[in-house]
């Protein structure tokens, strides 16, 4: 695997070497930072069609143009330098989106992930996490739950360059509330950690402080823990947890500083609740029932099920230590939650990509793309929830999810084809962010160069 090269950043970011000082009456050759990525195929869920022989021209951090490899010279100007990355037979996709990760930890052991580690073990881990979901083909994520701001940190030092990763909306501690899906049970009272900053508040003022705390500090996007959940000791999988006042609160309080409001919600009330409140998105939503969905269609929330981590949960979690009542909570979980997958997606809701990633090994991302398509999506209309309808629910429609100008020059690619067989996309051979190519595992020759 290449990646991260510093020499091949340098010459992707030049792309071309300067011509040699015009003479009196010569031409001047225009010199422009141009990268062409061509390949025989391209996924373009905008309008669902697979286009033949295309070519991505980029022009430094964005997309200038795709075209028809044939019609190149229309594009670039005589005169024009460029740097051409071929990618033979593969097919070109736009860099993948989760709408729903915990990128900055992944479990190994129950009561030592507890006990064991402090935030600082997660710090200096976090870059490692990150670096394996962009090399996945993952080029945007939404972080949805983090506490001691931990994902500012990391979204920051992206940001700046200093170490690789996806583009990232963070959420910071989810808001929870005492006792509740975000909160330490099941241990004696005695048992505290000093100054850890997590997102526990109780009432209608102190969840709006919450709120106001996690946007002060970074937050792109607000958390709220609706309901009970499946890897916590309380006892319910899905009870309410905030009342409807709390609920419109947050989501009020949020929106007044311009932010969604991500909920996480497995229960059936609580999902409602959620939606009424108004926001933009539902996690989970196990337990939805066909009011719940009729809701969801009428308000334009969002679903994000992370329907594939059930496997690895019951596969590993007894191994890991989990206690056997959260095993339990899976159980109920599991093939429900499925199932509902399939109903919504009959109902017409809005399904977005989101994995949980971080309850299962980072850079698995894509393993859901099949488990999605077990349960009743098309390949094409999985790939859309993790391009198209995933950047609309991240409020960067015009920004990524597309490979069209203007947009990040963020793209894949894979050998083979990924609407006949979906899980191809667990094997990404090729990833540019922003114009960068951070892996390229398709290519063996020096890219060419056309003037």
């Amino acid at each position: 695997m290449r990646s991260f090269l510093p020499s091949l950043f340098l010459a992707v970011g030049l792309a071309t070497a300067l011509s040699a000082a015009p003479q009196p009456g010569a031409v001047e050759t225009k010199v422009l930072p141009l990268l062409v990525v061509k390949a025989a195929h391209l996924v373009d869920p905008a309008t669902g069609r697979v286009l033949a022989n295309q070519a991505v021209v980029i022009e430094g951090d964005r997309v200038k143009a795709v075209v028809a490899v044939a019609d190149l010279a229309k594009i670039i100007p005589a005169g024009t330098s460029a740097r051409v990355v071929d990618l033979g037979a593969a097919t070109l996709l736009p860099g993948l989106i989760d709408c729903h990760t915990h990128v900055t930890s992944q479990p190994e052991n129950f009561y030592e992930d507890i006990f064991r580690k402090s935030p600082i073990d997660e710090a200096v881990t976090a870059h490692l996490y990150a670096r394996r979901t962009l090399e996945a083909g993952f080029t945007t994520i939404r972080n949805v739950g983090a506490d001691n701001y931990i994902d500012f940190a990391l979204r920051n030092a992206i940001e700046a360059g200093k170490i690789p990763g996806p583009r990232m909306l963070a959420s910071g501690p989810a808001l929870s509330a005492t006792g509740g899906h975000g909160d330490l049970n099941g241990m004696s009272p005695y048992v505290h950690f000093a100054g850890n900053i997590d997102g526990i508040a109780d009432g209608v003022d102190a969840v709006r402080k919450k709120v106001r705390e996690n946007i002060k500090y970074g937050a792109d996007v607000i958390k709220m823990l609706a309901t009970a959940g499946v890897l916590s000791e309380e006892e319910a999988v899905g009870a309410p947890q905030y009342t409807q006042a709390e609920m419109n609160a947050i989501v009020d309080e949020a929106h007044l500083w311009g932010k969604r409001v991500a909920a996480h919600a497995h229960g059936t009330e609580g999902i409602k609740m959620a939606i009424r409140a108004g926001v933009t998105s539902v996690e989970h939503a196990s337990f939805i029932d066909d009011e719940g969905i009729a809701l969801a269609k009428e308000h334009g929330t969002w679903l994000v099920m992370d329907i594939y981590n059930d496997d690895y949960i019951m596969a590993e979690y007894g191994r890991l230590g989990y206690p056997d009542k959260i095993l339990a909570k899976e159980r109920l979980v599991g093939r429900t939650q499925r199932e509902n997958f399939t109903k919504a997606l009959k109902a017409g809701c809005k399904l977005a990509f989101g994995t949980d990633a971080g309850v299962y090994p980072h850079g698995w991302n894509a393993k859901q793309f099949h488990t999605m398509v077990v349960w009743g999506m098309t390949p094409m209309q999985a790939i859309q929830s993790a391009t198209t309808t995933a950047a609309d629910l991240l409020g960067w429609p015009d920004k990524v999810g597309q490979l069209a100008p203007g947009f990040y020059a963020d793209l894949i690619a894979v050998s083979g084809d990924p609407l006949a067989d979906v899980t191809v996309l667990e094997h990404v051979g090729f990833v540019m962010k922003g114009g960068q190519i951070v892996k390229n595992n398709l290519t063996a020759e020096p890219a060419e160069r056309m003037e």
